[in-house]
This record gives C-alpha cells, sequence and structure tokens, in this order.
C-alpha cells in the first residue's frame, strides 16, 4: 500500500495484479511498460536481510519453498523482458523506517529513467535504395572558363 499511494500521488496510473502478464505483478505501469513487484523478505528469501530467517521446524520444506518462489521469480522476469517489459523489485525491508523515502524517490528515478528510454528519439536513416537528394548547386569552378554544358545546366538550374 505504501508504494500505491505514492505512486498515486505523484501521478503514476497503474492497474493491479494483470494477469495476463508472467507473475501476475503486484503494479502494473501500461504507460511506462514496466512491472513492480513489491517482495516480503522471508516469502522470497531476500538474503542477508533482518526479515529474513529460516524457521527451525520443517526447514527443509520451507528451504524448498523459497527456492521455488525465487526460480519463479527469476523467470517471470525473463519473461516479461522478452516481451520488452522492464522490471522493478521493492523488497519489504526498504520500505520500513528511514529507507522508505530514499526507496521510493528512487523508484520516481528509475520510472523517469525509463519513460525517457521509451520516449528517445530514434535517429533517421535513409533507404539504402534510394540516393539521398542534394540541395545544393552543381559544383562551379570560378575564374576558369567552363564549358557550355556546365553552364547551361547552372543556369537552369538558377532559372527553376
Amino acid at each position: 500500500m505504501i508504494v500505491r499511494r505514492w505512486l498515486w500521488k505523484h501521478g503514476f496510473r497503474y492497474r493491479l495484479h494483470v494477469r495476463r502478464l508472467p507473475g501476475t505483478p503486484d503494479i502494473v505501469l501500461h504507460r511506462y511498460h514496466t512491472v513492480i513487484n513489491v517482495n516480503g523478505c522471508f516469502w522470497h528469501g531476500h538474503e542477508n536481510c533482518r526479515l529474513y530467517r529460516l524457521p527451525k521446524s520443517n526447514s527443509t520444506f520451507w528451504q524448498a519453498k523459497i527456492t521455488r518462489n525465487r526460480e519463479r521469480d527469476a523467470a517471470n522476469c525473463e519473461k516479461l523482458k522478452k516481451m520488452g517489459w522492464y522490471s522493478i523489485t521493492i523488497w519489504e525491508c526498504d520500505l520500513q523506517g528511514e529507507h522508505q523515502k530514499s526507496t521510493l524517490q528512487h523508484l520516481g528515478l528509475e520510472l523517469s529513467k525509463i519513460l525517457l528510454r521509451l520516449n528517445a528519439p530514434q535517429p533517421y536513416s535513409a533507404p539504402e535504395s534510394q540516393p539521398m537528394p542534394i540541395a545544393a548547386e552543381a559544383e562551379v569552378a570560378y575564374g576558369k572558363k567552363a564549358d557550355k554544358s556546365t553552364s547551361q545546366q547552372v543556369n537552369e538550374s538558377t532559372s527553376r
């Protein structure tokens, strides 16, 4: 809810849990061609996080479950990338305490960068089959006597 409120307050419009995208992402910003997943540190196995501790009871089950979650997350991100979508993951611990403000500012910066990439001007390239038209006049050698064919070409191009 923290991320959703921040996005709405800053003018980012989104959809929730779009089922036709791999992994049913938490937040989908169509305009930015971006998905945002807010992952719980325990459920998705956030390494070196104080919120991720493997339970002492039934630890083999939990280890396997968290490993499957990580593999599924990675596969979904790869599928989204192949479809041309950007994927942002925000961890639960980054939205707590003093980290929250900087995390949300960083999210806004990343979305701005993505929008710039999507709207970057494309360089113009002329088709190879057609020569580029020349906007300049024919080359004339000044101070030398030009033959009649060159002077006729120059006169014809200037009279047009």
